[in-house]
């Protein structure tokens, strides 16, 4: 039976390698410009190997190919990828299947930090990563806020869990609202958008540049760590007895998916639920393998993400939906649903 799962994980990287190229390369052929698919592949192509030949395209038709589309694509990647990741990393950390950054209020506190830094210049001494590191630092405090407060008075659990995290995302949402309101901007209302709904429109490659490494770094580091998330499945009490214990190791892993959270947050604004739906598909079709499941889930993630963001720009004709209403609308039911069944498996128990 484990030689046939191997089969089966081998199968699907190899499959989702290929989807994933493929993935990047056709969605940058959708737009609202009328652009031929041989002018956008010369673009690339012309870009990347610098073959004159093909540089018989307007620098318009390159602009939009080369500035905007290939940078939102990548974005896309990033975030799709490092969402799913910290999806399944805080599901872990927490032993809930119905956790993910958007849940617990996390990406609501990266997303008050960016705004202090854009609204009000907190952090402005860091320069031009001073939104970013604004959107960790509100990423990391609301991550360790909503396991403090759901531990009052007695063990964590799912409803706890959920609790705190609304909870905390109401604070975080409102002092959001009142700094917009206070900075009394004619603006503002364009940056509660950005932040509420989600968007990759403000792609560029100065953000690809910090925000898909950061995202690949902290992946690769992850899946280093399988056994001890693993272990994290089986309960302290196991892991202590194993000679392992990981209080130390699950604060290291909440500020890294912190950092990973509020750097996407900061790219892409609130894109909720990501985190929660492609872990909990993974799972349902490998099992709760964290070697499997890391790069199962990046993969996945930045596939959903980039066909996500490819509908949302073809949906509407002429206009755009914000990326985070398509992916709320596909993501609640599954929320939902994991709610209201009777059981699930998670980690060899059932909650």
């Amino acid at each position: 039976m484990k030689k046939r799962n191997n089969s089966f994980f081998i199968l699907a990287m190899a499959v989702l390698l290929p989807l994933l190229v493929f993935s990047i390369l056709a969605s940058i052929t959708f737009g609202n410009a009328d652009i031929s698919i041989k002018e956008v592949y010369s673009v690339v192509i012309y870009k990347l190997f610098h073959i004159e030949s093909l540089n018989t395209f307007s620098d318009a038709v390159h602009d939009v190919v080369w500035l905007i589309r290939l940078p939102r694509v990548l974005l896309a990647v990033a975030v799709g990828m490092g969402l799913s990741v910290c999806g399944v990393i805080m599901q872990a950390v927490v032993k809930n299947p119905l956790a993910d950054p958007y849940v617990l209020g996390i990406s609501s506190g990266a997303s008050l930090g960016a705004t202090l830094a854009i609204m009000l210049g907190v952090g402005a001494f860091l320069g031009q990563n001073s939104v970013g590191v604004a959107a960790f630092l509100g990423a990391m405090g609301t991550s360790f806020a909503v396991m403090f407060i759901s531990s009052i008075g007695g063990r964590s659990n799912a409803g706890k869990l959920i609790l705190a995290g609304m909870a905390v995302s109401a604070v975080c949402s409102a002092f959001s609202s009142f700094v917009l309101y206070i900075a009394n901007d004619k603006n503002a209302m364009s940056q509660v958008t950005f932040w509420t709904m989600g968007s990759l429109a403000g792609a560029k490659w100065s953000k690809v540049a910090v925000v898909l490494p950061i995202i690949i770094i902290g992946t690769l580091l992850f899946w280093t760590q399988y056994r001890n998330l693993n272990l994290m499945l089986l309960g302290d009490e196991v892991s202590i007895t194993l000679g392992t214990d990981l209080h130390k190791v699950r604060n290291m892993y909440m500020i890294l998916s912190s950092l990973m959270v509020g750097f996407a947050v900061y790219a892409a604004g609130m894109i909720g639920f990501v985190g929660l739906i492609i872990p909990h598909a993974i799972r349902m079709l490998f099992g709760t393998d964290h070697m499997k499941m890391i790069p199962l889930c990046a993969l996945t993630g930045a596939i959903f993400l980039i066909w996500s963001d490819v509908a949302c720009r073809i949906i509407l004709p002429n206009s755009e939906m914000p990326i985070g209403i398509l992916i709320s609308i596909i993501g609640a039911p599954c929320f939902i649903y994991l709610m209201v069944r009777r059981s699930y498996g998670f980690g060899g128990d059932k909650s």
